[in-house]
């Protein structure tokens, strides 16, 4: 009689969560879509600052501008390794 109870419950639970998952996910996905939304809205345009929206117009189509110079303090060491010529050998 425990065992044929025990899978009743067993059985009961896994329908009841098929039910309430049927009923709930459509909540829980547009929960998720809005949260993403705001979340890429914000990141793509949605809320600049004024100073980027000022830059961004003085700027004109195809110009380039460099927003940082590189530091050129290291110097460059121009005798990395040693050149060794070969030859293929068949």
């Amino acid at each position: 009689m425990g065992l044929l109870r025990t899978i009743l419950i067993i059985l009961l639970v896994y329908f009841g969560f098929k039910i309430l998952a049927r009923l709930f996910a459509p909540l829980l996905l547009k929960f998720v879509a809005k949260k993403a939304e705001e979340k890429f809205g914000g990141q793509f345009g949605g809320s600049q600052n004024p100073n980027q929206q000022r830059q961004e117009q003085k700027q004109k189509e195809g110009e380039t501008v460099i927003d940082k110079m590189p530091n050129n303090n290291g110097s460059s060491n121009q005798k990395v390794g040693e050149y060794i010529d070969y030859e293929e050998i068949d």
